[in-house]
């Protein structure tokens, strides 16, 4: 047998490996080929592949490996528990670029699952190869490290310590300096992955001075960009006043405001996202919002858009409106009530119109005048028929309920009070009329008008336990009356008049 024969025998070899290699690694995209592969044990077939003497077999091997574990978290937890992971990062610095992206691809597919699949990764030293892969100086190798950190760190704060102790953050923050838009988003959103869990995580990315390059990319005409920077930003002002100021400072404002105006929902999301994280935390951050123009541009993106998007808008109102009085008088007077109450009536979901009614609450409860506001809007009626409606949720009905109460508790202007006389349950009712009894005392006009519109007789017919609150406010209001008015609306003396006049024998 000639030396050619001998070669040629290792190279049919060596095709049917190749070819193996990319058949499986082609088949793995197709979901209806995946049972068929996993029952014909596939994984562990792979696995010798990995250390191939072939550098493009080993890397059609890891891609085949990332598109199963992609899959589903079954497949992800066999190539764990194949004890494939501490082969496919071996000798990972010394692979190529094309090998590296795709041995991050695997521990990303695999990451995504669960926290005890990330948990593997990090076990097998995973963490400290990845590192390697973001000091690599081509822009898709540390791409797809950074897509690895952040699916480990989205899980919990202990990953995204992991992740922190591995020494990635600085590596990160310099990858957002890097040229390439698309080495920026991962890099954003893993910084942003890392600093949701905690103030002292998010204090890490603080500290290596990521605020300052991420506020510089708000402008970046790039939308997918935009999301990712500002939603990091949110995750790390939401935290503390600290640094909610630290974001401030970076100069945040009023450039953040042109996000609300962005045609892409999910910039004008995140941008809401950002300004309810800062407006939350005290009123002279709340403040300083108002004085930028904020306020006027949450309204703005509230009317312009439908669903989830308005949320963050909606909220930041209702904190805004709550720290203080003047802060409240601001949200009015930028037209915020009408955009709120549209709100309540056109949106479908419960946890959207409970956020609008809570924002209503915030903002009537602080005196008479604010309270009147939120009333002339007609707000009321519409609150209350959501908090009647059976179809809603106990969350909705109990924000709605207390929205009420701080309003009612406040408001002194009558004639928005007198239709719910005829339809609030008995728990609104005593609100009611505890406002009543507190205005007509001192207003002979409004009694009057209590009189002709229904209002006294709708009073004398509710039922109220003796020495009860609501009997209390029921006796003040029956005292502002002569004694045969009041008997004159009560019930059942039209029947005492009959019977008294069937009983009278005229005077002739």
């Amino acid at each position: 047998m000639s030396q050619r024969q001998v070669l040629q025998v290792f190279e049919q070899y060596q095709r049917a490996r190749a070819q193996f290699a990319q058949a499986v690694a082609d088949l793995a995209a197709r979901p209806q080929s995946i049972d068929t592969l996993q029952s014909a044990g596939v994984v562990c077939l792979l696995r010798p592949l990995l250390l191939d003497v072939v550098p493009s077999i080993r890397q059609t091997t890891a891609l085949a490996l990332g598109r199963l574990a992609d899959y589903d978290v079954d497949l992800a937890e066999a190539v764990v528990k194949a004890g494939i992971l501490p082969q496919l990062i071996c000798a990972l610095p010394e692979e190529n670029r094309y090998y590296k992206k795709t041995a991050a691809f695997v521990l990303r597919a695999i990451a995504k699952h669960s926290p005890q699949l990330a948990q593997a990764i990090v076990q097998c030293g995973a963490l400290e190869m990845l590192v390697i892969c973001l000091e690599d100086f081509d822009p898709g190798v540390k791409e797809g490290a950074s897509w690895a950190f952040g699916y480990i760190a989205r899980h919990n704060p202990e990953l995204s310590q992991a992740v922190v102790d591995a020494g990635a953050v600085p590596l990160l923050v310099l990858c957002i300096q890097e040229p390439e838009i698309a080495l920026k988003r991962i890099a954003a959103s893993t910084l942003s992955d890392i600093s949701k869990h905690s103030p002292e995580l998010a204090q890490t990315v603080v500290d290596a001075g990521a605020i300052a390059h991420l506020a510089q990319m708000i402008p970046n005409p790039d939308a997918k960009l935009k999301r990712q920077v500002l939603s990091a930003l949110s995750q790390i002002a939401k935290h503390s006043v600290d640094l909610a100021e630290l974001v401030v400072e970076a100069e945040i404002f009023p450039v953040v405001l042109t996000c609300l105006k962005d045609s892409d929902e999910y910039v004008k999301k995140n941008g809401a996202t950002l300004i309810r994280e800062i407006a939350k935390h005290t009123p002279e951050l709340s403040q300083l919002i108002v004085n930028s123009g904020g306020v006027a541009a949450v309204i703005d993106c509230i009317g312009s858009c439908r669903g989830t998007v308005r949320l963050p808008g909606i909220m930041t109102l209702g904190y805004v409106a709550a720290h203080s009085e003047n802060l409240s008088m601001a949200v009015i007077v930028s037209k915020g009530i009408p955009p709120l109450c549209v709100c309540l009536i056109e949106e479908h979901e419960d946890h959207i119109k409970a956020a609008a009614a809570w924002a209503l609450g915030q903002i009537g409860r602080h005196t008479a005048e604010h309270a009147r506001h939120v009333a002339v809007a007609n707000v009321l009626p519409t609150l209350l028929d959501i908090y009647v409606d059976t179809r809603s949720s106990e969350d909705l009905k109990m924000k709605t309920k207390k929205a009420l109460k701080n309003i009612l508790q406040k408001c002194t202007y009558l004639p928005a009070l007198e239709p719910l006389l005829h339809e609030a349950p008995p728990n609104i009712m005593k609100h009611i009329i505890g406002q009543f009894s507190k205005v007509l005392p001192h207003d002979s006009k409004a009694r009057r008008l209590f009189v002709t519109t229904g209002g006294l007789k709708k009073v004398q017919e509710i039922k109220a336990e003796p020495g009860s609150l609501l009997q209390e406010y029921i006796n003040t209001i029956n005292n502002c009356y002569p004694e045969e008015i009041v008997r004159y609306y009560s019930p059942g003396y039209s029947e005492i008049l009959l019977e008294r006049v069937e009983n009278y024998q005229p005077v002739l």
